[in-house]
């Protein structure tokens, strides 16, 4: 040992290893890499936004713009662009919405970083930069709020709430964003508990069926189960119902045993006994008042013929999911042995029947007469699956839009105005600074030209001529004619309103007028003030878009070395392909 320490030790880590360090192999390398994902996601960016198919590893085919569900079901190596997923999936999960933001974000604050690092800026001044550059944006956007609604009182109020749902259904369903908001609204508002902040995602449930358009979909006060029912009897009004987890059939033995039988009278009592222990536990559930019978497990042919003799329904479910929501929708509690249930565990329902929908038999659940049911679905009906995919993915966002609403109810404005407000006093603030983080937070506020910018290009406009229209008019101070004018665009937006499941205009003139709210107008082209159209967006979204964006690029760029440990496992199996295609390899 002291021969080779004499020497000198001829490498530091084992055969296998593998490791990249500096500027060009490890920072840019994955700048790169990060960027590189951004610019797979931009495309998909606002209401033009271009689909993406996406086959994943099972073969399954998605075709959607939902920059999450992009990202989730790409299998991601490089551990740099793994961070910008992460990210997303954060934001997808704390808001609900805005996923695309990050992503493209953090890929346009790491493509500016590269461009100071190659010019002798050093890491650690960026990352400090915009350090800087973010806390003063939290303190900006506070600042450039339009809107604002209760998060008690107006969530009970229907025009208030499409108008937050609006924005998050627009980037996913251009041109449906007035009818799914409609539906979103009525199925939140059905299921809004009297305490606005305990409001639960799970109660709004969705059901696709093929058949029809997307302007057919309907919403059911109650659940709707995409199962027959076993029963010969399909209908019941103002009805009990029991849920059992265990099967509906007599009981069995946990080990073996041997019965003998000596003759015909024995064999027909033990039958007997049997057909005595389940009728009994049917007669007892009828005269309890049970019209319906939910059982988590089988249902025996003996059981179903005492269920049809004393006109009850039976449906079996096999997902305990469902169960467990069907409870919710009836207010019942799941009884685990067919023996000893008490009329507490019973629940109620207004309405229990079987309809055809498409080509598709479904059992509804329907609280008709209750003002407020604790379950609401969605029936979203379409001529491909990928098309009720899609607006399935749209309704989530849209109803997760609303569980932020009940937390924080302030909104900015849309369409890339609170960005480019944001990028203009953060250049005035960088001139402010001393020191080199001042060209940091110079990238940062140029970074967020991103969203106006991508906005113009995926429309088809001239985006440095956008970029510098909304500088020219966010320069401008508010003067009397601003608000007249933005007064007749309210005005103009009732009317269109009216008759088109749009927004009330009175709604529309408490926003706040101020040239601070010009953005991106992808319908004319050119630039104006769009919060007059209900275009805004909810300040959570923002706010956590732009804390997750920046904290992911601030941790690439605090990488200098990686270091890969060699794979576990012996060597990979030769991809010889099927044997019938080539012999020779076989």
């Amino acid at each position: 040992m002291m021969r080779n320490m004499a020497r000198g030790i001829p490498r530091l880590w084992k055969d296998g290893y593998k490791q990249f360090s500096g500027l060009e192999e490890a920072i840019l390398k994955n700048c790169e890499a990060a960027t590189g994902l951004a610019a797979c996601v931009r495309t998909s960016f606002g209401p033009n936004g271009l689909s993406k198919i996406v086959i994943n590893r099972i073969e399954k085919v998605i075709v959607t713009t939902d920059a999450a569900t992009i990202i989730s079901e790409l299998e991601v190596q490089h551990p740099a662009a793994k961070v910008l997923c992460l990210s997303a999936a954060m934001q997808q999960r704390e808001i609900g919405d805005g996923a695309n933001f990050v992503v493209v974000f953090a890929g346009e604050l790491l493509k500016n970083a590269v461009l100071n690092l190659r010019k002798g800026l050093h890491p650690s001044v960026l990352v400090r930069g915009y350090g800087m550059a973010q806390k003063k944006a939290q303190e900006i956007i506070q600042q450039l709020v339009v809107f604002e609604v209760n998060s008690q009182k107006d969530m009970y109020d229907l025009n208030k709430l499409k108008l937050g749902i609006k924005s998050a259904i627009s980037s996913k369903q251009y041109g449906l964003e007035n009818f799914l908001s409609e539906l979103v609204g009525k199925a939140c508002l059905n299921s809004m508990p009297q305490i606005a902040s305990n409001f639960i995602v799970d109660n709004i449930r969705t059901v696709k069926i093929l058949g029809g358009s997307i302007l057919d979909s309907t919403i059911v006060k109650g659940m709707v189960i995409e199962t027959p029912p076993k029963s010969a009897c399909t209908y019941k009004e103002s009805t009990k119902v029991a849920i059992f987890t265990c099967s509906l059939d007599s009981t069995q033995t946990e080990t073996k045993g041997t019965v003998i039988l000596h003759d015909d009278k024995e064999l027909m009592n033990y039958n007997q006994s049997e057909e005595d222990f389940i009728q009994g536990v049917i007669k007892q559930l009828k005269d309890m008042g049970v019209g319906v019978v939910i059982v988590g497990e089988k249902i025996s042919e003996m059981a179903l013929h005492y269920i049809d003799k004393y006109g009850l329904v039976a449906l079996r479910l096999m997902s305990k999911w469902t169960l467990r929501r069907l409870c919710r929708a009836v207010r019942a509690r799941p009884v685990v042995t067919l023996g000893g249930i008490r009329d507490a565990d019973l629940g109620v329902c207004n309405k229990v029947y079987t309809k055809e929908i498409g080509n598709d038999h479904v059992t509804i659940f329907e609280q008709v007469n209750i003002g407020e049911s604790e379950v609401s679905t969605i029936v979203i009906r379409g001529a491909t699956e990928t098309a009720m995919n899609d607006v399935e993915r749209a309704v989530d966002d849209g109803v997760n839009m609303v569980r932020a609403m009940t937390r924080n109810g302030k909104f900015v404005a849309g369409a890339g105005a609170v960005e480019i407000e944001l990028a203009r006093r953060l250049n005035k603030y960088a001139a402010t600074v001393s020191g080199m983080e001042q060209y940091a937070i110079k990238a940062y506020a140029e970074a967020l030209e991103v969203v106006p910018r991508t906005l113009a290009e995926n429309t088809g406009l001239n985006d440095t001529e956008i970029i510098s229209k909304l500088y020219k008019a966010h320069s401008e101070e508010a003067s009397p004619t601003d608000s007249k004018q933005g007064d007749k665009m309210a005005d103009s937006a009732e009317e269109t309103a009216t008759g088109t499941g749009g927004i009330s205009g009175e709604i529309l003139k408490n926003i706040k007028r101020s040239p601070q709210n010009i953005g991106v107008d992808i319908v004319n082209g050119g630039v104006r003030d769009m919060t007059a159209e209900g275009v805004i967006d909810l300040m959570a979204t923002r706010q956590m878009g732009i804390k997750l964006a920046s904290q992911a690029a601030t941790t690439i760029l605090r990488v200098d070395h990686i270091i890969m440990k060699k794979p576990a496992g012996g060597p990979r199996k030769p991809n010889r392909g099927h044997w019938d295609d080539n012999d020779e390899t076989w």
